[in-house]
């Protein structure tokens, strides 16, 4: 993963804005992904765009979504084209920890607190700043695992170790996959084995 990342800081009287402009090369799936983060009040905003090639086809995906102030994922809107189909998926967060799918109760996503979309480190990023782990601790969580290429979406158990203060361990629960995440000083994964930052503005 190559990651290109620029930082913008808008101050407007009492509230501060951060944004981040984020390009991240992915080698896995051969994608290109442009990632606008804005954050406010504790309250994060994600405007994403991914390109890539894979197995001989095209693919497209954009999504958007916002946490709470917990760094919790509120609400996610995706679309793919991929082998000649779009797909479109809206997940939505209920307050008694439940969750709406494309307007429907979910049951089955019930408990999970942070999405995964296959192609994008944006979601590694969540839940690392979510969790702020001290060096040598780590966490498993459930999440809303989006497999776009393969079309299929389930809950999953991850775990998050910290190596350092720049560092990170990201391993499936039961364990068939594991990787190191480096981030950069915002928290901001810059790599990992299957992608890398380009640029942050």
């Amino acid at each position: 993963m190559l990651c290109i990342r620029f930082f913008k800081r808008v101050s407007n009287n009492c509230e501060t804005m951060k944004q981040f402009n984020v390009l991240w090369s992915g080698r896995e799936y051969n994608s290109l992904e442009n990632c606008v983060i804005a954050m406010r009040n504790g309250l994060l905003d994600v405007r994403s765009s991914i390109v890539g090639w894979y197995r001989n086809e095209a693919y497209r995906v954009n999504y958007s979504l916002s946490t709470n102030t917990q760094g919790e994922v509120a609400s996610l809107h995706l679309e793919i084209q991929h082998n000649t189909r779009t797909l479109q998926h809206e997940l939505l967060k209920r307050g008694d920890d439940g969750w709406k799918h494309n307007g429907n109760n979910a049951p089955e996503f019930k408990g999970c607190v942070d999405v995964d979309i296959s192609l994008s480190p944006l979601t590694n990023t969540l839940p690392i700043n979510r969790l702020s782990l001290s060096v040598g601790d780590s966490r498993v969580i459930r999440v809303i695992y989006f497999d776009l290429l393969s079309d299929r979406i389930h809950p999953v158990s991850q775990r998050y170790t910290r190596l350092s203060n720049m560092s990170y361990r990201y391993e499936n629960v039961p364990n068939d996959f594991e990787a190191i995440i480096i981030v950069d000083e915002h928290g901001i994964v810059a790599g990992t084995e299957a992608a890398e930052m380009i640029q942050n503005s």
